[in-house]
């Protein structure tokens, strides 16, 4: 597994995704997968950005492991901000309209749409929030 610890700000944002990008590489996967990977570790990264440690910052490290056999990708984040399974949040009414919408939870509904599984562990003082996706 290769594992990238970096400040969770922003700035590092792209940092994360080219990061999770080069461990997919060798699954070959299509655009459309791209895409979707992309965006959970956008929505998973900027929560952690901008929630975790707030109002403060801190680090997250971002393990990923790609297999071949069966093609699977696996991201770990491991962050010590505040506790929060992102989980336990309930999943937007996505059949309502915008305006009739409550803000938020979007992201992490995508998340568990796009991923084949996804676990939440709270252990020593930190989140691990364990995402998977078989190809």
């Amino acid at each position: 597994m290769a594992e990238l610890t970096i400040e969770a700000i922003d700035e590092n944002l792209e940092t994360a995704q080219e990061f999770v990008k080069n461990q997919m590489k060798q699954l070959n996967p299509d655009p459309k997968d791209i895409f979707q990977i992309d965006l959970i570790v956008e929505e998973v990264f900027v929560n952690i950005a901008h929630y975790a440690y707030a109002p403060n910052t801190g680090s997250v490290t971002i393990t990923c492991k790609a297999t071949k056999a069966p093609a699977k990708l696996t991201i770990i984040f491991t962050d010590s901000g505040k506790h929060f399974n992102p989980l336990e949040k309930d999943d937007p009414d996505v059949t309502l309209g915008l305006e009739e919408r409550s803000i938020g939870g979007l992201g992490i509904f995508l998340t568990k749409k796009y991923m084949t599984t996804t676990t939440y562990d709270y252990k020593d003082g930190k989140n691990i929030f364990t995402l998977t996706r078989n190809f």
